[in-house]
């Protein structure tokens, strides 16, 4: 059975390695902050939701939208959603509790089969309980997903299954002892050993004495006769052991799915923790359009940075932009504008919409990307060997060897480690590089020279954008576009720090 709530053909790989840059991602973007909002404390979530961020789909928009559907789906049935995960939770929590995966690898047969055995009575009382909910539920889903689950279900854990399984649970715990049949072999030792099935005990009276019976030939074991003991246990295991393997599998399998369902549908109740804390402070949580990987659409309206809205508990200020067309977006103006936040926020939306997420906006449509990398300022370490332009410069190097040809590279404030004239040069070469192989880039700077170089080339691929200052000083933390200017306003923070507080 298969879950295919990730993929149309296959179940997601949770054993597959996080990307290189994941701490890098982490840190820049904080997305540490979205991940606790998507668990609410609960490890399992968050590990769901990190594994399956990380794991963005780069291929066509159709797997993105198949995963959309099948949120829009959870949204609109969040009770049914969190009961089918319940069932999925409560089936590997009473796993772990009963230690089977560790008694599984134990080698005795006879030990294997009654805890293969055990496991599978408990799996049937959870695989109704899906059933149940299938029946009852099924007609609400509109998903292609969410209809493949239910017609799996209903077709797999039919009344007639759960009626065959049970006799075959009841006769494996053996109440009236084991048939075996064997052959002779060489030098007539047992050979070729099998299960057999139990003597129909729900003969009448009649039937039993009229019934032609097969000779036995019979002996009993003393009770302290360890060696003989010994040797019908050898013997028990030797007719039971193609059985112990067939049960064994079928508990794996059943274990598997489970293990899926919890797993794929974990990813799903984190969005919908993520929707509900969004809903309560009033921000857009819209799904997106995504475009082919070789087109360049980036366009949004309402976009905003959800982790700072996760972090004051509020709303925050929304930009709108069309970058259609568009390889680099430019961002200047004044410090504490808003600018980094931008950035933070082109950077969690994109990778929201790459694992099939709603998005931080109003409305969203952008490109799918091959990669997503981010370069950001770094404080000073007093470990560093070498100095920080150095530091700066191999990191660039290290994303540069892991570009793709769709990539998007997020600059913010690089290369300011050393004079104006140097860092602007730096920064006009790798950037022009990227942009001349196809790769996005946006690239927040305060270089005055290095971002009015580019603006008087008047590229037809890029937009400038500038962070908004009213007349007093006052930020308004919106962007808008606009020529690079000389100054970044520093003086509004020193008048802000020095000047009010003597006041």
């Amino acid at each position: 059975m298969k879950v295919f709530l990730m993929y149309k053909d296959h179940d997601f790989d949770v054993q597959q390695e996080l990307p290189l840059n994941e701490p890098e991602l982490t840190q820049d973007l904080e997305l540490d902050t979205l991940f606790n909002a998507m668990a609410l404390g609960d490890y399992f979530l968050q590990d769901a939701a990190k594994k399956v961020i990380f794991a963005g789909l780069k291929d066509r928009p159709d797997s993105i939208l198949y995963r959309q559907s099948i949120l829009k789906d959870c949204l609109n049935n969040p009770v049914i959603v969190r009961n089918l995960y319940k069932i999925a939770e409560d089936a590997m929590e009473t796993k772990q509790k009963n230690h089977w995966g560790w008694l599984l690898e134990n080698s005795n047969p006879a030990y294997v089969m009654s805890v293969s055995v055990g496991a599978l009575q408990m799996f049937v009382g959870n695989m109704k309980q899906l059933r149940t909910l299938a029946d009852e539920h099924a007609d609400k889903f509109e998903s292609d997903g969410f209809k493949t689950l239910f017609a799996m279900i209903k077709k797999e854990l039919d009344t007639p299954y759960f009626t065959l399984i049970q006799n075959h649970l009841r006769r494996l715990e053996f109440h009236h002892g084991i048939l075996i049949g064997a052959e002779l072999g060489k030098g007539n030792e047992g050979a070729n050993y099998i299960l057999r099935k139990p003597l129909d005990k729900k003969l009448n009276l009649m039937q039993r004495l009229f019934t032609k019976k097969s000779p036995v030939y019979s002996f009993r074991i003393e009770t302290r006769d360890e060696g003989g003991s010994k040797a019908l246990e050898e013997l028990r295991n030797k007719g039971i052991k193609s059985a112990v393997n067939a049960v064994a599998q079928s508990a794996d399998h059943i274990d598997s799915f489970f293990s899926m369902l919890r797993f794929e549908l974990g990813f799903y109740v984190g969005s919908l923790n993520l929707h509900e804390q969004l809903m309560k402070i009033e921000e857009p949580a819209s799904f997106p359009e995504p475009a082919e990987v070789n087109e360049r659409q980036h366009s949004f309206s309402g976009l905003y940075d959800i982790c700072l809205a996760l972090t004051v508990k509020r709303k925050v200020v929304s930009n709108d932009l069309n970058a259609d067309d568009k390889d680099l977006v430019l961002i200047t103006g004044a410090n504490q504008g808003g600018k980094s936040t931008f950035l933070r926020s082109i950077g969690l939306s994109q990778m929201m919409m790459q694992c099939g997420m709603f998005t931080p906006a109003e409305t969203f449509r952008a490109n799918v990307c091959d990669g997503l990398f981010t370069h950001f300022k770094r404080e000073e370490d007093i470990t560093m060997e070498s100095g920080k332009l150095d530091e700066e410069l191999k990191r660039t190097s290290l994303i540069v060897d892991r570009l793709t040809l769709n990539s998007i590279v997020l600059f913010n404030e690089s290369f300011a480690a050393t004079n104006e004239r140097e860092g602007s040069e730096i920064a006009r070469q790798i950037t022009m590089g990227l942009v001349e192989k196809g790769i996005k880039v946006f690239f927040v700077t305060h270089q005055y020279e290095f971002a009015h170089g580019l603006y008087e080339r008047k590229m037809p691929n890029a937009v400038f954008l500038r962070a908004d200052r009213e007349t007093d000083g006052t930020r308004t933390y919106k962007l808008s576009a606009g020529e690079p200017l000389q100054t970044s306003y520093g003086e509004d923070l020193y008048k802000r720090v020095f000047v009010n507080d003597k006041s």
